[in-house]
């Protein structure tokens, strides 16, 4: 396979209502079908008047672009100072919601295409209508990426192939067969087009040719599929606010929580031992949180009438004084705490009362 990576000189600047696909085709006469057609989101939402007008400086234009901000979010992913990770309503995960403030009047702001697919298809459509020529269409914009520094374009928008080059199922040279391999290729053309393009020179558009021996038929699913839903997000919040959540989370604890029904599905003891030991600097001196073996965890069930079923684990809790009403209010403190710490092991419990008494003020079933 050979690459070329061409330019489109001359488009010039674009306004509200330009048409596109006669800009692109009059500077580039010498389109061939099979050509990746690689288009700045920028000129796309200038043509369809996604501009916003705001004050050129002063804290009226901070105060405008966060009203602005907020309106092209869905959620809030991470914020440190003035800098908003957030996620778009088209699923995109980007900062300050793609909201760029380059290559436009000072008192303007340009947003995201609403729908950079439906724009990829339409401009591939008129390109091939009136210049009877069958190209791919990538609306490409540009990202930071998590642990990278720099940027990169990336592809918004896809028509005429497919955004991604699924190898699943298929064997390596070395016989392994390949389960998770899904290559983002428009992302690739993306960022090879950026190459000519570049942020000051005024290309907008470039063209990949020798990729695709030719586009497809039809204009295929877009770049939608590359949108990876938050659910399956491992990394769907910054630190500090994953961080806030499991606060609120502590703070909420219910009192009775399901315990596993699935034996299999026993406290970890190991998990169990790590959850006091990241307590045991904090609770107050003298109190105690002892895991109760197996043995000695039966002949106590028997005491106890509340034992939830399904529950594969005992702790019990000593606090040093329990003659003293404030010793006790701490201990309840002391006790939450434990809880917290076993919810971030994955180990569910349930405040009891104690089995007999004199051997502990509180016991947890897990």
């Amino acid at each position: 396979m050979r690459l070329e990576i061409l330019p489109v000189l001359g488009i010039g600047d674009v306004s509200e209502g330009d048409d596109l696909a006669a800009l692109i085709g009059n500077a580039a006469p010498w389109l061939r079908d099979g050509d990746v057609l690689v288009v700045t989101s920028k000129i796309i939402s200038k043509a369809e008047g996604r501009l916003v007008d705001v004050p050129a400086d002063g804290p009226e234009r901070l105060a405008a672009r966060d009203e602005v901000l907020a309106a092209e979010t869905v959620r809030v992913v991470a914020s440190r100072g003035a800098t908003r990770i957030v996620q778009t309503h088209h699923g995109f995960v980007m900062a300050a919601a793609g909201i760029d403030a380059s290559n436009v009047a000072k008192t303007q702001l340009v947003l995201l295409p609403r729908d950079p697919d439906a724009s990829a298809r339409t401009l591939r459509t008129e390109l091939r209508d009136r210049y009877d020529v069958e190209v791919a269409v990538i609306v490409s914009d540009t990202m930071g990426r998590p642990w990278r520094n720099g940027l990169t374009d990336v592809a918004l928008g896809v028509a005429g192939m497919s955004a991604l080059r699924d190898h699943r199922g298929e064997v390596d040279p070395y016989g392994n067969e390949l389960s998770l391999t899904q290559m983002a290729v428009v992302d690739e053309l993306a960022g090879a087009a950026e190459l000519v393009k570049g942020k000051c020179d005024q290309v907008p558009v470039a063209v990949v040719r020798g990729y695709l021996p030719a586009a497809d038929g039809d204009d295929g699913p877009g770049a939608a599929t590359l949108v990876r839903d938050a659910s399956l997000d491992l990394f769907s919040l910054g630190t500090a606010e994953a961080t806030a959540v499991g606060l609120r989370a502590a703070a909420t604890l219910p009192d009775r929580q399901t315990v596993p029904a699935d034996p299999e599905q026993a406290a970890d003891p190991a998990a169990v031992r790590r959850a006091i030991a990241t307590v045991a600097e904090v609770v107050a001196p003298g109190t105690t949180f002892t895991l109760v073996d197996d043995e000695v965890r039966a002949t106590l069930v028997a005491t106890m009438p509340q034992w939830p079923t399904g529950a594969t684990g005992l702790v019990l809790a000593s606090p040093a004084d329990p003659t003293s009403p404030a010793a006790l209010v701490r201990f309840g403190a002391d006790v939450q705490r434990l809880r917290t710490a076993l919810a971030a092991e994955s180990v569910a419990s349930v405040p009891l009362p104690p089995p007999v008494d004199g051997t502990a003020v509180a016991a947890l079933a897990l």
